[in-house]
This record gives structure tokens, C-alpha cells and sequence, in this order.
């Protein structure tokens, strides 16, 4: 454990110029050594630039592979070089297997371009010997254009950095071939060669620069364009509650005051008048109480929910006694064992059924209503249904937009549940619901 220790501390002591050589070569690892043959074909060119958009559709399809085109002309163009500047009297075979070695790296970049560089690189010397004629050293004509062409396509196809490596092991390689096999030859290249690439690769790197810039500006644009979208939406969203909070409480208030204050305009008023103002009045009170809480959520994002209880399957009797106060006859039957159930099954089978109770009063005023809960082994199953409207009624059926169905799918939708609604034979109507509840096994607890 003490070995160990001590190790760790050495570690974590080592000089930075120590781990920045190490990062180097994990980097020269990674980019130049780990699966360098690859095959990663070059994809076809975007359309979508400002200049491609503007030509015909057949030569716009055409422009998809005008890279591949232009390595497919500057290979046939080192192949050329390679064979006809051999300048082997009688040598067909020489010259053109020349020309083949220098053209085989550029046609490797479209599709294995870490390894076209390794090829061609390994290429250099085969082609410096086959040519023998003494003048030119390491990179004859062919050889010269095949690599210069390889550093460039293969530093697009990757990153800055694979560049860089690229051009330290060129240098490398010519300062070794400078040493040991330049002296008997009348020109060396590799001056020409290192100036000629770390030019060409500055440029590129400039590129790569510009064009991740680019695409980060956009990503910015992006999120900023989604940012000023969400945040317009919440101030439509705080205009459209500061209305609704302007006109709905102020009314809500307004028949709670009356309410409260009716009984006492009536010289002894009889008993059942008393309650019914008295309900009228609790019912405005916990609409103006929930119409607050609601337009807390859509006023700001950020908002907490107040710590009240939320309503569960046991608050059920008290809804239904508020519900016959306003008249119907409400029956509820339970079937199955109760048991505690997920608070979200509980809040949303108990507004399953406030919103079907609210309809029936809505639609069908004077219907009775029965309310049947079951408790099964997969879930929990509820249904409302409500009879006609009596025949002779004295109040009459309001018009409802559709919004409490739509409420209460979107409800059983988030739990991946079933639901139907529709009128039953006898006139009234139905709705059933089932949510699916998971059932822990003894053995998992």
C-alpha cells in the first residue's frame, strides 16, 4: 500500500513539460497509429451553398462529388508525372510502376486517408530509387506532387493537429533521407517541400479554424434563437394569465361577495336557501384559490407548487358531497381491495372524475351519476357515467368547448393508460378509464 502511495504522489508530481509530451504523443497515438487504414470514404459535397443552389438540378446532383472528382484529376495528373519524368531510357515497366506508386496515396485519401498517408510516405523512397538518374532527392517530380497532394486532402478530411503530425514525421523523414542518402545527389527538395506543405497545412488549419467557428456561431445563433422564442412564449404566456387572473377572479370574487351577502338581504331566509349561498360561496372561494395556483405555473417558469396537499382517491367523498349539493343524486361504488396507490394515479383518477362530475352538471343537469372505482391486480380502473337529463328541468344545458375531454386523455396518456367517452344507449353519458399501475413483487421490496 506504501509502494503504491509513493507511486501515486510521483505521478502526480511529474513536471508539465512531462505530461505535455505525454498528451503529445497520446495525440500522435490516436490521430497517426490507432487504425490508421481505416476505411472512411469521403462523403459527398453539401448542396445547400449559396453558389451550388443556383445551377441546374442535374449539375447540382453532379456537384455532390466534385471532390471526388478533383482527387480522381490530381491522381491521373501524379500518375503522369510519375511515369513520363522517369527518364529511364527502355524502362515502360519502371516508369509506369513510378507513376502508379506516385497516383496510389492520392486515390487512398478518399477512402483510407490516414493510411494514404503512411502509403505515401512509404512510396517516397521506392520512387526515388526507381527514377536513378541522381538529380533530385527524396521526392522526385511525381513523388513530390503525390505527397504535397496527400498532407492537404488528408488534413481537410481531418483535424489540425493530424497536420501537424503530418508535417513533423515529412520533416523527419527528410531530415534523416538529407543525412544518410543526400550526399550523392545533385538537389535536395526537402527545403522546398517542408516550406511548400507548412504553407499549404496553415491554410487548411485556417479553414478548420474558420469552419468550426462558424458552425459554433450557428449552434450559438441557435440556442440564442430558441432562448428568445422560449422567453417571448412566457411573456405571452404572463400577458394571457394576467388577463385571465384580470377578468376571471375579479368575477369569481364578485359571486363570493354576493353570496355571502345574500342571505342577509332576504328577511329570514329558509334554511336550504342558506346552504345552497353558503356552497356557491365555498365553490368560488377554492376556484379562486386553484385559479391562483394555476396562473403561478404559467406566470413564471422557475414557480414552486405550494405545499398543500394535493387531492388523492380519499378526498372523493367530500367532492361527491359537494357535487350533491348542487342537486343530483351521486352514487359511488368501490369493487376490489384499497390500497395506497401512486400519487400520480391518485391525483390524476381523482380529477378524472371532478372533470366527468363537472360535465354531467354542465351538459345533463339534474342526471344522477355513479361513480365506480376499482381496484386490480395491473392498475386502476374508473368510470363515470350519468343518466338523461330529466325531461322537465328548469335549468339548461350549457356549452362546453371540449377542453375537459381532451384534458382528461392527455391525463391517461401520460400515464399509458386507456380511456373511452362516449353517450350510452339510454341517453346519458360514459366515460372509462384504466390506469396501469406496476405491481411490486415481495421479492423486489
Amino acid at each position: 500500500m506504501t509502494e503504491t502511495t509513493h507511486q501515486q504522489q510521483g505521478a502526480g508530481t511529474r513536471s508539465p513539460e512531462y505530461r505535455l509530451a505525454q498528451n503529445a504523443l497520446r495525440g500522435l497515438r490516436q490521430d497517426l497509429f490507432q487504425d490508421p487504414f481505416a476505411y472512411r470514404p469521403l462523403p459527398p459535397r453539401s448542396t445547400d451553398g449559396p453558389f451550388v443552389r443556383r445551377l441546374p438540378g442535374r449539375l447540382r446532383t453532379a456537384m455532390r462529388h466534385l471532390p471526388h472528382a478533383v482527387v480522381g484529376a490530381v491522381a491521373l495528373l501524379a500518375l503522369a508525372v510519375g511515369a513520363l519524368s522517369s527518364g529511364l531510357p527502355g524502362g515502360d515497366v519502371p516508369a509506369l510502376l513510378s507513376g502508379v506508386l506516385c497516383a496510389l496515396p492520392v486515390l487512398a485519401t478518399l477512402v483510407r486517408p490516414v493510411g494514404a498517408f503512411w502509403l505515401s510516405l512509404a512510396a517516397t523512397p521506392v520512387v526515388a530509387i526507381l527514377y536513378g538518374n541522381g538529380l533530385e532527392w527524396p521526392w522526385m517530380p511525381g513523388a513530390f506532387l503525390s505527397h504535397l497532394t496527400v498532407l492537404v486532402v488528408v488534413a481537410l478530411r481531418t483535424r489540425p493537429r493530424t497536420a501537424a503530425w503530418m508535417w513533423a514525421l515529412t520533416a523527419a523523414y527528410a531530415f534523416l533521407s538529407d543525412v544518410f542518402f543526400g550526399g550523392s545527389y545533385y538537389y535536395a527538395n526537402s527545403g522546398p517541400m517542408m516550406v511548400t506543405s507548412a504553407f499549404a497545412l496553415l491554410l487548411v488549419s485556417l479553414w478548420h479554424v474558420r469552419h468550426t467557428a462558424q458552425q459554433e456561431v450557428t449552434a450559438q445563433q441557435t440556442v440564442t434563437a430558441q432562448e428568445r422564442s422560449r422567453r417571448t412564449l412566457l411573456e405571452e404566456r404572463t400577458t394571457i394569465a394576467r388577463e385571465l387572473h384580470d377578468v376571471v377572479a375579479h368575477h369569481m370574487s364578485v359571486v363570493a361577495i354576493q353570496a355571502e351577502a345574500a342571505p342577509y338581504r332576504v328577511e329570514n331566509p329558509p334554511e336550504e336557501l342558506e346552504r345552497a349561498f353558503a356552497t356557491i360561496r365555498e365553490n368560488a372561494v377554492a376556484a379562486l384559490t386553484e385559479l391562483r395556483r394555476i396562473l403561478g405555473v404559467v406566470r413564471a417558469e422557475d414557480y414552486e407548487a405550494p405545499d398543500a396537499p394535493q387531492p388523492t382517491l380519499a378526498d372523493l367523498d367530500a367532492l361527491l358531497v359537494n357535487v350533491r349539493g348542487a342537486g343530483p343524486a351521486v352514487e359511488k361504488v368501490v369493487t376490489g381491495a384499497v390500497r395506497e396507490l401512486p400519487q400520480g394515479v391518485e391525483l390524476s383518477a381523482y380529477r378524472i372524475v371532478q372533470e366527468a362530475l363537472s360535465n354531467s352538471l354542465r351538459h345533463a343537469p339534474g342526471a344522477s351519476a355513479r361513480v365506480e372505482i376499482g381496484y386490480v391486480l395491473g392498475g386502476l380502473g374508473v368510470r363515470v357515467v350519468n343518466g338523461p337529463m330529466p325531461a322537465p328541468s328548469l335549468v339548461k344545458p350549457s356549452p362546453g368547448a371540449g377542453h375537459g375531454i381532451t384534458g382528461m386523455r392527455e391525463r391517461v396518456a401520460m400515464l399509458n393508460g386507456e380511456m373511452t367517452a362516449g353517450p350510452t344507449e339510454d341517453g346519458g353519458y360514459e366515460v372509462a378509464v384504466f390506469l396501469p399501475v406496476a405491481v411490486v413483487n415481495e421479492g423486489d421490496a
